[in-house]
């Protein structure tokens, strides 16, 4: 599997980071860490509790990335389809998916 480049990972925190402050505004912050060709992202709420969200795959362009939900039954990712119908997309799709799970909710 190739690795980002560092202007790839670079560009893929803003485009999250863009998206949570435009879509979701229970996200104080997205943080996300590389691991050779996968990213992790979490997103960290107000009181400052951090939530891993999804795993992201990258596979050669910027644009698409294979996508992972967290699942904290048993505290991995498991590959998952987007709901424009495939494992991979966007990461703003990736994000707006992950939080629609997680984010969403009576208590939320």
């Amino acid at each position: 599997m190739p690795t980002p480049p560092q202007s790839t990972k670079a560009s893929l925190h803003q485009r999250l980071s863009a998206r949570a402050r435009t879509a979701w505004p229970q996200l104080a912050a997205v943080h996300v860490r590389h691991r050779g060709a996968f990213a992790y992202v979490d997103g960290e709420l107000p009181d400052g509790e951090v939530v891993k969200l999804m795993r992201l795959r990258y596979g050669g362009s910027a644009s698409m990335w294979g996508f992972a939900l967290y699942l904290a039954s048993t505290d991995k990712y498991q590959d998952t389809i987007l709901p424009t119908g495939g494992f991979a997309g966007t990461p703003e799709d990736a994000l707006d998916c992950a939080c629609g799970l997680y984010l969403t909710g009576p208590d939320l």
